[in-house]
């Protein structure tokens, strides 16, 4: 398999531990390069159900290497509850490897990040996943945070928290009213952190990333939420605190950019989104209840409700632009099956002077006055969850699909039926090279 970049091309949950855990039997090692336990990756296998926050996707098949990079925020408690649970099912972890340089995610951040969501005023609320995934990359960029090597020599760490900890209980105690936390406190939770992670800390990182390269071992780069909540291009101040972006698998993992040989977004074959935020095709009927029910809309993580809407082609349009992507996977399309017509939003209209936007509006402000322009596409109204090739779709869907293409510019690769690892469709003349 060529080294592949999996990106997720909407506003997150759009099915990627799916397509990384298929890529990942063909792949010698697994990097999830960003984010923290704020993602939530589903993996159905074996009639068997695996939630993943922090863990690469690819933990489920053997003598892989699952690599947690120095661009992801670790907390530990988190973790250790993923491995304990991946124990319980005689799931091998000697695989998973966790990058020196990532950071960690205190108590304080999760503080924090709860009471400033609480507090925040109408209209200013981010819609977070309150587990302190902001905090913790702001001190990590303010340099005021700890990394996982930071961890195993109690002096040095010491000496660190003793700069830290007075700004954080400052911050704490006057900007948000909250507990300090004494520096007992925090180093005896250190040490049970570093007890957590200690036996899969990878201090020869280096050396086993240029073996990887000489001995052209193939990489799988797993991202977390999607391109429209990146910090830098999604829908600003409504994303995430760091790059899913393509940029960001190597910012995040130890690679280099010349490593990439395909980066491949994925795509529900509509849209959702958690928390708040510009959402043009946002279907608020029942419509969009009805995708929300046949599509299990809830979030991974938080449990919440995803709003949901029509396939946005202006969103997947920018995706292919700021992230490179190759080809797409679309996933879900099985949730139109009893759908007489479906709509792809194919651009914008301004309600206040009828201006046509073909492409993003990066400014969200301007949002609240746009209106999607549709084109209606006629169902299948057949199941297809047992279909195994492309060819055997109704036709239909197959319209629908190269519809898609069209719009995005880009092939699809990949087709998700069903949430099942058989109920996939590779299209052989897109997927070869993966």
């Amino acid at each position: 398999m060529k080294n592949t970049v999996v990106i997720g091309a909407q506003w997150g949950d759009e099915g990627k531990a799916k397509i990384t855990d298929l890529l990942a039997s063909r792949a010698d090692m697994i990097i999830r390069y960003q984010g923290g336990c704020n993602a939530g990756h589903t993996v159905v296998a074996q009639n068997k159900t695996f939630k993943f926050h922090l863990i690469p996707s690819g933990i489920l098949y053997k003598n892989k290497l699952c690599f947690i990079g120095a661009g992801t925020v670790i907390c530990p408690e988190v973790l250790h509850e993923e491995i304990e649970s991946l124990k319980k099912e005689n799931i091998d972890l000697s695989g998973l490897k966790i990058s020196p340089l990532a950071s960690i995610t205190m108590p304080y951040h999760i503080d924090i990040d709860g009471k400033s969501e609480a507090t925040a005023g109408a209209g200013s609320k981010i819609g977070t996943t309150k587990r302190g995934i902001g905090p913790t990359y702001t001190d990590k960029i303010s340099r005021h945070g700890l990394k996982v090597q930071d961890l195993f020599d109690e002096n040095d760490l010491k000496k660190r928290l003793e700069a830290i900890l007075s700004l954080k209980n400052r911050e704490l105690k006057e900007v948000y009213g909250l507990s300090e936390y004494s520096m007992e406190q925090i180093l005896e939770l250190c040490k049970k952190y570093a007890e957590i992670l200690r036996p899969y800390v990878c201090e020869n990182w280096q050396e086993i990333f240029h073996n990887a390269l000489k001995e052209k071992k193939s990489i799988l780069f797993e991202g977390a939420q999607g391109i429209m909540l990146d910090v830098d291009w999604g829908t600003y101040p409504f994303v995430t605190s760091s790059n899913p972006v393509a940029g960001g698998a190597f910012t995040g993992s130890g690679f280099g950019p010349s490593v990439s040989q395909e980066i491949i977004g994925v795509s529900k074959a509509y849209i959702t989104r958690v928390g708040e935020g510009p959402f043009v095709t946002e279907l608020n009927d029942e419509i969009g209840e009805k995708i929300r029910n046949i599509g299990h809309e809830f979030g991974t993580t938080t449990g919440r409700p995803r709003r949901t809407g029509w396939f946005d082609a202006v969103v997947a349009k920018y995706g292919v632009l700021v992230s490179g992507l190759t080809s797409m996977a679309v996933t879900k399309l099985d949730v139109f099956d009893t759908f007489d017509e479906i709509k792809v939003c194919t651009a914008y209209k301004d309600k206040r002077n009828g201006k046509i936007y073909e492409y993003y509006p990066t400014n969200v402000n301007i949002h609240e006055f746009l209106e999607p322009v549709y084109e209606t596409h006629a169902g299948w109204k057949t199941d297809i969850t047992g279909i195994k090739e492309y060819e055997n779709l109704p036709q239909n869907a197959k319209k629908y699909l190269k519809r898609l293409e069209t719009l995005m510019g880009i092939p699809i690769s990949i087709i998700s039926v069903g949430p099942d690892r058989e109920q996939t469709i590779f299209i052989k003349e897109n997927s070869s090279n993966f």
